[in-house]
């Protein structure tokens, strides 16, 4: 059970140094049982107190990490049931899964098409993450040949899947060194599941369909065998099922502190769907609630994009939205002559305008005001964006130099600025834009 801030306070040095950011060692210790900080801010703990409070300074979910190298995967180390709390850390990896019945063919190009898989969105490039490998013909030799194969086309991290020791053992001897996820313990091998995970230090899913009491016995099992890195499979398939199986699991880990379910989950929806478009929805939902690792039984780019661009709006911490860097951005090949307009720093936002102006087929410069990563009509009503703002961005980046006219396009949705700003830039003439991003092209061409 989690100790309280009192009880942690019992076990600090009371010197009140300050040294890890807190004024005194009660505020610390009040943040510890919040686990909002690491209890390796303070500096002068004894080994003895390190001991007594790592139940208190643990993550109620572990993070375990798949794969190594820059496409390695971390799932876990959540803290809050709800975004709006704090944040999500960790998104769920999208993996892929193939069969060891399919022929090398497939294999090989379902392998190649999800390495290359890119997209980008508001700045950033979105991917999958890992291939699942499943010894669906429950022959060793396919197997084998099926992960070497895999392993030789991608450096995504993997998943092998097989309930047989023995196989898993012959798997784990070619690609033992990438740290895959070894999929899965069950009651009837998860001794010697176990000691492959040990000896080949790779992380363990546990797969347990009877209950949340059975999963918690046998992950106790686990982890008292030596195993720390551990994935949850509740066996929970269906819509309601894993909604309920999650969220109980999360709240369980979060609110209670119970350890044994204090792991990320593993979900497959292809195997609680009647096709694609429902695997697609229950993903979705999967990763609102609260996958951390979602195995899909396809790869198809229609499927993947929208996961892909729901996972990243959850994950996004809503106290901090993704921001463009403030200054002036060239749009197709602008020259001196090329309309000037005026955007906030919120990614979505400038790309929004900067991809339709592109479309317009005019070149032009777009200036990007540092609003702190809000949009423009939340931005004009927290007094982020005003002409003050406008004019100074204007010359901290020196803009007059890159244009030969004085003409500036601001938002239509911030058109009450124009006065303001005709006073700000006396020999500037202020024209109102569209307020959709949309019409930019059509009021370009216009003027």
């Amino acid at each position: 059970m989690a100790l309280t801030g009192i009880e942690i306070y019992k076990f600090l040095p009371k010197t009140n140094c300050k040294e890890c950011g807190f004024p005194t060692c009660l505020a610390f210790a009040m943040k510890l049982a919040a686990k909002g900080v690491e209890l390796s801010l303070c500096p002068y703990l004894s080994e003895e107190s390190k001991q007594a409070l790592e139940s208190a300074s643990r993550p109620p979910i572990r993070l375990v990490t798949i794969g190594t190298g820059d496409r390695k995967i971390g799932v876990g180390n959540e803290v809050v049931m709800f975004r709006h709390e704090k944040t999500f850390y960790n998104p769920p990896a999208f993996i892929v899964q193939i069969k060891d019945t399919d022929s090398t063919d497939d294999v090989a190009k379902i392998v190649d098409e999800v390495s290359s898989y890119s997209v980008e969105r508001v700045g950033l490039e979105l991917k999958l993450n890992g291939i699942a490998i499943e010894n669906a013909s429950n022959n060793g030799d396919n197997f084998v040949k099926c992960v070497a194969l895999v392993k030789s086309k991608t450096d995504l991290p993997l998943i092998l899947m097989s309930n047989n020791p023995s196989v898993m053992d012959q798997a784990l001897e070619k690609v033992a060194e990438a740290k895959p996820l070894i999929y899965a313990a069950t009651k009837e091998n998860v001794d010697q599941m176990v000691e492959l995970a040990k000896k080949y230090q790779c992380p363990l899913a546990v797969y347990e369909p009877a209950g949340l009491s059975e999963l918690a016995e046998l992950v106790t099992r686990v982890t008292e065998a030596g195993v720390e890195d551990v994935v949850l499979d509740p066996g929970a398939r269906e819509f309601g099922q894993s909604l309920s199986a999650l969220t109980q699991i999360r709240r369980l880990a979060i609110k209670k502190s119970f350890q044994p379910l204090g792991f990320p989950v593993i979900t497959f929806p292809g195997q609680g769907s009647g096709g694609i478009e429902e695997e697609a929805v229950l993903a979705g939902q999967q990763v609102a609630k609260y996958a951390g690792v979602i195995v899909l039984d396809r790869f198809t780019p229609g499927v993947v994009y929208p996961l892909l661009t729901l996972r990243l709006n959850i994950y996004t911490d809503p106290q901090k939205p993704i921001q463009m860097t403030p200054g002036i951005y060239e749009i197709g090949k602008p020259t001196k002559e090329s309309p000037l307009c005026v955007t906030t720093n919120f990614s979505l936002t400038y790309f929004s305008i900067a991809g339709e102006l592109e479309s317009s087929g005019f070149p032009a410069w777009l200036m990007v005001c540092d609003t702190e990563g809000l949009s423009v009509l939340t931005s004009w009503a927290a007094g982020k964006l005003d002409a003050d703002k406008i004019a100074k961005t204007i010359k901290e980046f020196n803009v007059a130099d890159k244009i030969s006219h004085r003409n500036i396009i601001i938002p239509g949705g911030v058109a009450v600025l124009r006065g303001e700003l005709e006073e700000e830039l006396p020999d500037w003439k202020i024209l109102v834009g569209p307020r959709d991003a949309v019409d930019v092209g059509g009021f370009l061409k216009k003027q």
